[in-house]
């Protein structure tokens, strides 16, 4: 993760440097698909309950979405969190079953524990990671 963070927040400040070769064409266009394909749209499920628990409003600088894209935006968001679903139920399955690779004596509610506990660090590490980045960004004046 350091290693990545590093090259991040290098590349916040030196854009150019970064995107100036075909790896990056690549790695763009890869990122690109998956956003297209929808599997990672149900993370926009948890962006309009949010802001329906907080009252607030999504600005957005897009136009309204027609009917049309509506329609495909929430299929990508039924589609993602069908595959979602679908991943937790097999990784339940497989850690009740004990077909994981966890030691022999450790029981499943610990395989399960440990899962859940890795799932919640792995979450905590990728919003540090988006706080570093938006702290590389802040103007001097507001770092105090």
């Amino acid at each position: 993760m350091l290693g990545q963070l590093t090259t991040q927040v290098n590349a916040s400040h030196c854009m150019i440097d970064f995107i100036n070769n075909y790896l990056a064409l690549f790695t763009l266009y890869f990122a690109l698909g998956i956003e297209f394909s929808g599997v990672m749209h149900c993370a926009y499920l948890i962006q309009y309950g949010v802001a329906l628990v907080s009252g607030e409003e999504i600005k957005s600088n897009e136009e309204p979405r027609t009917w049309v894209q509506s329609i495909f935006f929430w299929f990508r968001v039924l589609l993602s969190l069908t595959v979602l679903s679908f991943s937790l139920a097999v990784t339940l399955v497989a850690l009740f079953q004990g077909k994981t690779t966890m030691w022999p004596n450790v029981p499943t509610w610990a395989s399960l524990l440990s899962f859940v506990f890795l799932l919640i660090l792995v979450g905590m590490l990728e919003a540090m990671q988006i706080s570093f980045y938006a702290c590389a960004k802040m103007k001097k004046r507001r770092t105090g």
